[in-house]
């Protein structure tokens, strides 16, 4: 809601989406139930035998700190914020907001499909424009019809002008040059081993925890340091596309790898290694070794730099210089010469002739496309989120096959104040990660339901179910008076008023169970336990009593001051929840020791515990707003430092008003 308000006013999303993190994690301190931790450091008074708190306990000093929050917010904050690049309120500008915050003028183009071009007659997946380009056809225009989104099975045809997204340095470098030269030798096992390096082959065992991950989910390479040239399955080899399907008990991997490495391989339990001495005519039909001729314009490059594998499918296994083979060849610091000899596994073939196809595309010279010209009544763009509830941090567009699951195209990627628009199948995912998408209207509403992503359209937005609204205000109510007359346990009325909004059709069950931080909950569940631990282990005394002498020399106030400074600085790193259990312990014991009151002790933490927006990883709130608003690390710190001197002056001279030392 607040980036659609942005974009209509013209203002940037920068000015607006800090203080509405700021001003939810404010409302955090005004009520028992507002946040985590102020339930849990009531459960800790109840159960070292103290009086735990009320519902609304924490809205006088809470009520204070939010008034005092808004007022700093209006005179001062608002100038720490980041400053706008410009304004403009024109609702259609939002476009441009967008072309500029993702960088996206730089990356848009129009090729056309020359009428010679032996491209003709394949579909855009067949055309490899994604994989061997790094670029998404955003649509085709032809015989004046436009087709938006075009499926990957759409036939081109001579003379069609397509509107692409991605960089197309690489496609302007390999124009009129020969990248790769296919040498008529084979590959042999001999080419593929020396003392040093050999091949083996793994069995995958039964107990393995290996088994239903792919090798890409794994990052088998990385992770055990040898290259899979095969797997084996039911007595069937396969030699391609086998990273993305899942292990199995008993398949084989062929691999190669140092000796060493091979060997303690065989020795961990995933594995059984079986010795390899030759190499099958299948496998063998996808080895090649191929020749970098001069002028190609890999010539000076890395392996990494190069991207063999995302451009021309092509994995090394070895490189012959001078006549000296390397089989283990570093892929950072060994530059590409001319003259040098690959060994490399793919259908080498298919991949150059893909490579030399698309050479025949012509970049027209005419005005560069805008985001406006690929928006029409059945066609946007969207800004998606990764949900801090996903289970798909970590994962790449390409393993999660995003394309095909939801029919539209990922055309760049916002991440910490940066834009990726190019290559993006292989980016692993992270939380607070922006997905700027395009495709039809129906297909986008299909995505913005998704538990995994949010979206920042408002219009794309699933209708609430107004319905249902007045009887869930009064089932929260309900809830709400029961804790406040003591009726009913805050845990206990909170579940049944779960429990009582799905009977009632209020949620689904989905939903409902969606909605749970299952994370937070096994969290603080592990985390109890250590707490009491701390108590009964006599370690919480221990710190306790350093705690005491601190106070007796600095005195309360300063005690209470470093108590609060503490909890902050720890909730910058840990999870608020977690903070306020670990702390309990030791707060109640030294003000047991000093005299203090318990339930001031507990305030100061729970209200410490809140103030978690220093930095971006104090909560999964601060990842949610950086990549919309295109905040970096200093933004954040800037403007929770001042709020910080603020809220500790508060807590030091009015908390005592209402909760006397």
């Amino acid at each position: 809601v607040v980036v659609s308000i942005a974009r209509r006013t013209g203002l940037s999303p920068s000015r607006l989406l800090l203080p509405l993190l700021i001003s939810s994690m404010l409302g955090g301190m005004t009520t028992l139930i507002s946040t985590p931790p102020n339930i849990l450091a009531s459960e800790a008074l109840a159960k070292a035998g103290y009086v735990g708190f009320g519902l609304f306990d924490f809205t006088p000093v809470g009520g204070i700190l939010v008034l005092s929050g808004i007022l700093f917010m209006v005179l001062i904050g608002r100038h720490l914020l980041p400053k706008p690049a410009a304004k403009d309120g024109d609702p259609r500008k939002s476009h441009v907001n967008i072309e500029q915050a993702y960088l996206m003028t730089e990356r848009l183009a129009k090729v056309r499909i020359p009428a010679n071009s032996p491209l003709i007659g394949k579909t855009i997946s067949e055309t490899r424009f994604s994989s061997a380009l790094g670029i998404t056809v955003l649509d085709v225009r032809r015989e004046g019809n436009r087709q938006f989104v075009p499926r990957a099975n759409t036939r081109l045809q001579g003379g069609d002008l397509l509107t692409v997204a991605g960089r197309l340095d690489f496609f302007e470098e390999i124009l009129g040059r020969e990248y790769l030269s296919v040498e008529t030798e084979g590959v042999t096992i001999s080419n593929l081993s020396t003392p040093e390096i050999g091949l083996a082959e793994l069995r995958i065992e039964p107990n393995s925890n290996l088994i239903g991950a792919s090798l890409r989910q794994l990052n088998f390479r990385n992770r055990f340091g040898v290259i899979v040239l095969a797997v084996k399955r039911d007595g069937k080899e396969l030699v391609s596309d086998f990273d993305r399907i899942s292990l199995l008990p008993n398949d084989r991997l062929l691999v190669q790898g140092r000796r060493d490495q091979l060997n303690s391989l065989g020795e961990k339990s995933e594995f059984t290694i079986i010795e390899q001495n030759g190499l099958s005519e299948n496998l063998k039909a996808r080895l090649q070794a191929v020749s970098v001729p001069e002028g190609s314009p890999l010539v000076g490059r890395s392996l990494v730099e190069s991207h063999l594998s995302e451009y021309a499918g092509l994995a090394v296994l070895g490189l012959v210089r001078d006549g000296e083979l390397h089989l283990v060849v570093d892929p950072v610091q060994t530059k590409l010469q001319s003259g040098d000899l690959l060994y490399v596994k793919g259908n080498v073939k298919e991949n150059l002739e893909a490579l030399h196809d698309l050479q025949t595309l012509l970049i027209e010279a005419r005005e560069l496309p805008s985001l406006l010209e690929i928006d029409t009544d059945d066609t946007t763009m969207l800004e998606l989120l990764l949900s801090p509830h996903s289970n798909l941090h970590g994962k790449s567009l390409g393993q999660i096959e995003f394309r095909s699951r939801f029919d539209v195209n990922v055309i760049a990627i916002f991440r910490e104040g940066r834009a990726y628009r190019s290559n993006l199948t292989g980016i692993q995912l992270r939380y607070g990660d922006a997905l700027l998408v395009h495709g039809r209207r129906d297909k986008l509403r299909l995505v913005a339901k998704d538990p995994d992503f949010l979206s920042l359209a408002e219009d794309i937005q699933p209708s609430p179910r107004l319905s249902k609204a007045p009887l869930a205000v009064l089932i929260m109510l309900a809830v709400v008076l029961a804790v406040l007359f003591n009726v009913l346990p805050i845990s206990v009325a909170a579940v049944a008023g779960a429990l009582v909004m799905v009977l009632t059709g209020c949620l689904t069950m989905d939903e409902a169970y969606r909605e749970i931080e299952w994370r937070a909950v096994f969290l603080i569940a592990g985390m109890l336990p250590l707490g009491i631990a701390m108590d009964s282990s006599g370690t919480a005394r221990l710190l306790a009593n350093a705690v005491i002498s601190t106070a007796s020399v600095l005195g309360t106030l300063p005690m209470i001051a470093g108590l609060f400074l503490l909890t902050v600085a720890a909730t910058q790193v840990m999870p608020n929840a977690v903070v306020v259990v670990l702390l309990a312990p030791v707060s109640l014991a030294a003000a047991a020791e000093l005299g203090l009151s318990p339930h001031a002790v507990m305030m100061v933490i729970a209200m410490g515990a809140s103030v978690s927006f220093l930095t971006p990883v104090g909560h999964p709130a601060n990842l949610l707003v950086m990549a919309p608003g295109g905040y970096q690390f200093k933004d954040f710190l800037r403007v929770g430092l001042f709020f910080l001197v603020v809220f500790t002056l508060i807590i030091l001279f009015v908390l005592p008003l209402f909760w006397p030392l």
